[in-house]
């Protein structure tokens, strides 16, 4: 076979991927330590080794003493894999360059979240099976009737999500739309997915690892659930910058 007639042994496409935006505000290491060990210690498999990107947007530091390879390091720890940089200026840009780190775009973070998600997702509905679909306000809602265990995702793309039996810790549901849990919530729930404000969670009983609404999250590393949500039927909903529990 000649040189030219040989299959090639790669190619270059293009991709999207799924990132976390990790917004830094303040440039002291010591203090960051402090948060991540005080919010994240208490969930030591929160994350698993999700690609981040450092957002510098809104940090303040005139005289930049941000120390940009050891927040990777302590990212890294939390099983976060620093992979790019926005809104850095030119002093930080060359740092993350010589960590490795790319120049991402806010095009490049909020790119559809596909190939990854839809591919663990489909392993996982032939698994847990999806039993029906119900036409709600956002078209057909994806129904689940069987457990999630801990490592397993699910993601209603488009729609919302009903499910009816327990999510266990370390279990993860997504939607764009609104979430049903008629069981009890134990990992991580995610609706709005794609940026829907309006989007909401409802669970017979609260008990979640993570909470998100349009990107707007709350771990149970922050701060325990309020006696009146916390192992009851309850909605979560985003007001303003904030996520908001309701008894229901």
């Amino acid at each position: 076979m000649s040189q030219a007639s040989a299959p090639h042994a790669y190619e270059i496409k293009s991709a999207s991927l799924p990132l976390v935006s990790f917004l830094l505000k303040n440039p002291d290491t010591s203090a960051l330590q402090a948060d991540m060990a005080r919010r994240l210690g208490a969930t030591p498999g929160f994350f698993d080794n999700d690609p981040v990107v450092i957002d510098l947007s809104v940090l303040e530091d005139p005289h930049n003493l941000l120390d940009l390879p050891s927040v990777c390091l302590m990212l890294r720890t939390h099983q976060m894999l620093p992979v790019a940089v926005r809104g850095a200026n030119e002093h930080q840009l060359a740092n993350a360059h010589k960590a490795g780190l790319f120049e991402a775009s806010d095009l490049s973070i909020q790119a559809p979240a596909a190939p990854r998600v839809e591919t663990v997702v489909q392993e996982v509905i032939r698994e847990v099976e999806v039993v029906r679909e119900v036409q709600t306000g956002n078209g057909a809602a994806m129904v689940i009737d069987k457990p999630l265990r801990s490592g397993q995702h699910v993601y209603a793309k488009g729609r919302d999500l009903i499910v009816l039996a327990m999510v266990n810790p370390g279990a993860e549901i997504m939607a764009d739309g609104h979430i049903h849990v008629y069981a009890p919530l134990r990992g991580k729930a995610i609706a709005g997915a794609r940026g829907d404000e309006q989007a909401r969670i409802f669970t017979s009983s609260l008990e979640a690892e993570l909470l998100s609404i349009a990107g707007t999250y709350r771990t149970s590393g922050d701060a325990p659930l309020p006696a009146d949500v916390a192992g009851k039927p309850a909605q979560i909903s985003l007001q303003g910058d904030k996520l908001v529990m309701q008894a229901l």
